[in-house]
């Protein structure tokens, strides 16, 4: 197999601007800086996170030098000993689990909600969404009054906080407020940071959104 390596200083100081992420609810509250050492990336891994012409609005190749090797998608030994068909979300160690038969699991990277913005428990995925509008809560309009032109929804596109596709968790027959949904910022991957919802890479969201079925159990640790 032939690598890609890519220093990450030159690659950071080309990066583009996020300022759309900077929205609240399931978006970005700012950027860690991250390790400048040398990332070696597979031909495999290139191929799975490559561009999306295909997709409504297109989706660019995510950049992987940004992101750590152990948040790339990629299939383990379950951990979780949930049912086949289960979501499993792993705060601590920023995992999201789809468990297969067998015992595996896909495992994907995650990026989270911080302190004060997240919720756990036992829950299923009611319904999912492709480009899906984003409509900020009415309390977090309340915190960040800069969100009023927002209250009946942003429309889909690649600046919308809730990416390509959106999962929504219910418990007890009522909405969490919560989503899995996509990201364009692969800097928050690993990291919690954003207002509560679990956001996945574009590309693994997109992966995701076709394999779980409305109705998924899901558990979010």
């Amino acid at each position: 197999m032939t690598d890609l390596i890519i220093g990450r200083r030159a690659l950071l100081a080309g990066a583009a601007s996020f300022a759309a992420l900077a929205l609240a609810g399931c978006a970005t509250s700012g950027a860690p800086r991250l390790e400048t050492e040398t990332v070696r990336i597979p031909d495999d891994v290139l191929a799975m996170y490559a561009a999306r012409p295909e997709e409504r609005f297109p989706i660019p190749a995510a950049r992987m030098d940004l992101i750590e090797p152990q948040y790339w998608r990629q299939v383990v030994d379950d951990p979780t000993g949930e049912r086949p068909g289960t979501v499993v979300v792993d705060t601590a160690h920023r995992f999201l689990y789809l468990v297969l038969e067998g015992g595996k699991a896909m495992r994907y990277g995650v990026g989270i909600g911080r302190d004060g913005f997240t919720w756990s428990g036992r829950g299923v995925i009611q319904y999912k969404r492709e480009w899906p509008t984003w409509t900020p809560p009415s309390e977090m309009i309340g915190r960040q009054p800069e969100l009023e032109p927002y209250r009946h929804g942003m429309p889909p596109s690649l600046e919308n906080p809730l990416g390509a596709r959106a999962l929504y968790i219910f418990k007890d027959g009522r909405d969490t407020i919560y989503r899995l949904h996509g990201a364009t910022d692969e800097r928050t991957i690993g990291k919690a940071i954003s207002s509560g919802c679990v956001r996945l890479l574009n590309q693994d969201v997109i992966d995701l959104y076709q394999r779980v079925p409305s109705g998924s159990p899901i558990l979010v640790m």
